[in-house]
């Protein structure tokens, strides 16, 4: 992350491009283990970390929020998804179209990022001509 208040919103869109890039790795390994016995699929939760850290700082603007934000606030978190349901008698719980769905839309997102963070480094080159 770079130290400055010119960055601030090219820092949460790259914590947010790295949250959905380990979310592309952890999509690509359940579907790995589609047939794993006993495999249960994982998640990336990055989206309520930041909403958490960013309500913590009431009646302020966007602006001094997105300043306010730490490293720590903005880390993505891997977690298992409904440990206690399975679609088969062996325990796995992984569905490969709810997968392969999510991971098109994780790209998606991902794009949409890098594309974003592409934007504001072109605001910041325009600016400083």
């Amino acid at each position: 992350m770079i130290n400055s208040n010119v960055f601030d919103y090219v820092n949460v869109l790259s914590k947010a491009a790295d949250a959905a890039a380990l979310r592309n790795e952890v999509l690509s390994q359940n579907m790995s283990n589609i047939d794993t016995p006993g495999y249960k699929r994982q998640d990336v939760d990055f989206e309520s970390q930041l909403r958490r850290a960013l309500g913590n700082f009431r009646y302020k603007s966007v602006d001094a929020k997105v300043a306010h934000l730490s490293k720590t606030d903005m880390e993505a978190r891997i977690y298992t998804d409904s440990p206690g349901f399975s679609y088969r008698l062996d325990g796995n719980n992984v569905d490969i179209d709810t997968e392969g769905a999510e991971f098109a839309s994780n790209q998606i997102k991902y794009n949409g990022l890098i594309d974003s963070i592409k934007h504001e480094f072109s605001n910041l080159k325009l600016v400083m001509k």
